[in-house]
């Protein structure tokens, strides 16, 4: 009978060993009145869709989310934002009625509490921050009395919150105090901006608090956002003096300063949110991707990255570029890039909903009239939506657009915007009268630089 059991014993033991471990969370709920068909998990780390996950007819979802970190996430869509901390084995349940958000969401399951905290905490903020920029209008002493204020009463509602673990209540409290502290460090941008106080500079002492502040706490850069801004507005620091210093580019710069950091964790974060962009931008491919591979860890990163890089090569100096076939032109019928040749190119890749875009418009007008008699052709591509298309011609008409005016066929998806990895506009390109790369990222007409590199053609 004592050997029987044993043999239980052992064999309950050894289950229990050999029972996997949960790798996932699960995450329903229901979301009435709603015409959506899905809602969408975005991850606070990487700022991207975690998981697009489907509604039903009444709708209804449930979905199964891989974890690799303790990370928080919101669902949103159908007028409603629920944050939540998933972690493995986690299980949450969400309900709304998509009209009345506020008073019908409802959370339950093993990390609901949380997820009531943070909905709580977003209401207090809205009491106090009625409205942001006016908040940031305010003078020095009246905005850091809001914000000081709002934190206190911030760490109030988390300790006198139930059902609250002690390490999370840690966290968090040390995430409220770099939103205050994150705050702080954006009052001189943002009320420069808004005010239009454009040599708008804050009090010696101002930023302080700041001056002790650690920047590779690993755990902290994990969980919160604001702690990952301060980090980056670090580096970013960092790299205007590198180069001033050393007469380099800003975005060498930048992939140097955040080479210097300890952690290896958030160098990996910082340097592929500067490289997934930035790789297309910059006009120093060879070194920026030499900096960012000698310093990068992240093999999942780095294969992105270098995928860029692999295309970004072709787009190089000399080589031919990448075309475009039967364009709608506002002057009437289709262009295709083969009609150029023969003419030197000025592209200027933009959208009527663009603001840097337009900006640029008085200054490529008079580039435009500078060089009216050259054999160069300037040509702008809309990427609007089909849906635009009417206000891209009744802009192009209103604005009296210069050059050859022309809408691409499918927006952002159009096969000449993802040849030349275009991820942000306005972008410039200029093409030689044979049809190959002079710049892939040229200058802008508002840079003096592009008159003085369109005079040294031989146009």
């Amino acid at each position: 009978m004592k050997k029987a059991l044993f043999l239980l014993i052992t064999l309950a033991i050894i289950s229990c060993k050999n029972e996997p471990e949960i790798e996932y969370a699960i995450i329903s709920g229901t979301i009435k009145n709603t015409e959506k068909t899905e809602t969408k998990l975005y991850s606070q780390y990487t700022l991207e869709v975690e998981k697009e996950i489907k509604l039903d007819e009444s709708g209804n979802f449930k979905d199964t989310i891989y974890i690799e970190d303790n990370n928080l996430f919101v669902l949103m869509g159908a007028k409603g934002a629920v944050e939540m901390l998933l972690k493995k084995g986690a299980e949450i349940n969400i309900t709304y009625d998509a009209k009345d958000f506020e008073n019908t969401v409802k959370i339950t399951g093993n990390t609901a509490n949380i997820s009531k905290y943070l909905l709580n905490k977003d209401k207090l903020t809205s009491k106090f921050v009625t409205d942001r920029t006016e908040v940031f209008k305010k003078e020095e002493a009246d905005f850091q009395k809001i914000y000081s204020d709002l934190k206190q009463a911030e760490e109030d509602l988390l300790f006198n919150y139930e059902g609250l673990s002690e390490d999370f209540k840690a966290t968090e409290k040390r995430n409220i105090n770099y939103n205050y502290l994150g705050n702080l460090n954006n009052y001189e941008n943002y009320h420069s901006y808004y005010t239009k106080k454009e040599d708008f500079k804050v009090s010696d002492d101002f930023l302080k608090e700041l001056d002790n502040l650690e920047y590779d706490k690993e755990n902290d850069f994990l969980y919160s956002l604001s702690y990952r801004g301060l980090v980056s507005s670090k580096t970013q620091e960092e790299a205007m003096e590198i180069a001033k210093r050393d007469s380099i580019p800003r975005d060498i710069a930048v992939l140097k300063s955040i080479a210097n950091v300890k952690n290896q964790t958030i160098k990996n974060k910082l340097l592929y949110d500067e490289a997934k962009y930035g790789v297309t931008y910059t006009n120093n491919l060879e070194d920026f991707y030499a900096i960012y591979k000698a310093n990068s860890t992240n093999e999942k990163n780095n294969s992105k990255i270098e995928e860029s890089y692999n295309s970004l090569k072709k787009l190089a100096k000399g080589n031919p570029s990448p075309q475009f076939t039967n364009y709608e032109n506002f002057a009437g019928g289709t262009t295709s890039s083969e009609d150029l040749k023969g003419k030197y190119v000025y592209i200027d890749v933009w959208a009527t909903w663009c603001g840097p875009c337009i900006a640029e418009i008085p200054s490529l007008k008079k580039v435009e009239e500078q060089f009216h008699d050259k054999n160069i052709q300037f040509l702008s591509i809309s990427i609007d939506k089909e849906k635009d298309h009417d206000k891209w011609k009744e802009m192009v008409a209103d604005k009296n657009l210069g050059g050859m005016q022309l809408m691409a066929d499918n927006n952002w998806e159009s096969k000449f915007v993802t040849d030349y990895m275009i991820k942000g506009i306005p972008r410039f390109i200029l093409i030689d009268d044979k049809g190959n790369i002079i710049d892939a990222n040229a200058p802008r007409p508002s840079d003096e630089k592009l008159v003085s590199v369109l005079n040294n053609l031989d146009l």
